[in-house]
């Protein structure tokens, strides 16, 4: 529970921790079960979080589902979670994250498109978002 208390987590992440402590697997397991059931644990309400969480922190899909898929969350409920996030969010959100990664200096060479679309490729963006955001960031 204190665990629980601090932040979201899916299953795996808690299972791992608490396996760190030498409890039984199967009480491990057994407590687990009883928070799903008790609606206390949600892999769901977890990926929800993160997405949200990540999104906000400029994060693009294809880091967030990596790192979801690290922390032990099915694949389905990730790609039904980044799926939901309209693809126009995911623009403005790489748009966000270039202006605040340009500042002042707005002047875009093909050796500063490049820098930027590594940039974005770092934060997680697919290459069709960061083709259309360098683009439309050229014409403004």
């Amino acid at each position: 529970m204190d665990y629980l208390s601090r932040r979201e987590h899916s299953r795996y992440e808690l299972y791992q921790k608490l396996s760190k402590h030498n409890f039984e697997k199967a009480l491990i397991n057994e407590q687990l079960e009883k928070l799903i059931n008790e609606k206390l644990l949600s892999d769901q309400r977890f990926v929800e979080m993160f997405v949200h969480s990540r999104k906000r922190n400029g994060k693009g899909p294809v880091k967030i589902t990596a790192e979801l898929l690290g922390r032990g969350v099915d694949d389905q409920l990730i790609y039904n979670s980044i799926d939901e996030v309209d693809d126009d969010e995911w623009l403005e959100n790489a748009k966000t994250v270039l202006e605040k990664k340009l500042g002042n200096n707005q002047q875009l060479d093909y050796d500063n498109q490049l820098k930027l679309m590594k940039f974005l490729s770092n934060r997680g963006f697919t290459m069709d978002q960061i083709k259309t955001t360098v683009e439309r960031f050229k014409k403004e």
